[in-house]
């Protein structure tokens, strides 16, 4: 179950977390947050009650390296027993205010789309799949692959935007005359 850390933290502004485990509640155990990646982050929870709570400020979260990082939250009791409560993988983006003009603000998916068309375009002029040079041999991908791989990417881009489509999007309205 992974419902403590979201898949995407934006360094520079506040990161708030609560953590509520029956097992791992009161005053004898401690909960930690361990990320690790392109540098290690270390965050302890505070105590409010029996819940186990992170508040980050924007100054702090501003010098977080981006990238992806691997996670754990950690329980640990002072008998020296430390439980794995959840694990997985989080992103931490940039800090939108010191991005520089310029800046790469696409994402790999979007990268990756836009490289395959590039090619395809370029490839309407080319009528060789593939070429030989001395011993050296260049295969060429088929147009055929590259509109799969096209099309994979854009299902991707797709998801990240949301698609384009509104939540709404099956919503049914019936209307009826007041009083009828």
């Amino acid at each position: 179950m992974t419902d403590i850390v979201p898949k995407t933290i934006a360094a520079g502004v506040n990161f708030s977390a609560t953590a509520w485990r029956t097992e791992y509640s009161g005053a004898e155990w401690a909960m930690v947050l361990l990320l690790r990646g392109p540098s290690s982050i270390d965050l302890p929870a505070g105590r409010d009650g029996a819940r186990h709570v992170w508040d980050v400020p924007a100054s702090e979260s501003a010098a977080w390296t981006p990238g992806a990082y691997a996670y754990q939250v950690r329980a640990t009791n002072d008998a020296g027993d430390a439980a794995v409560v959840e694990s997985g993988m989080v992103t931490v983006s940039a800090d939108f205010a010191g991005l520089e003009p310029g800046s790469e603000v696409r994402s790999a998916n979007r990268i990756a789309l836009d490289a395959i068309e590039a090619v395809l375009a370029k490839r309407a002029t080319m009528d060789q799949d593939r070429y030989r040079i001395n011993n050296r041999e260049l295969y060429r991908t088929s147009p055929t692959e590259l509109l799969k791989l096209r099309a994979f990417y854009q299902q991707k881009v797709n998801e990240e935007s949301g698609g384009g489509r509104s939540r709404f999007r099956d919503l049914r309205v019936r209307m009826r005359p007041i009083g009828g």
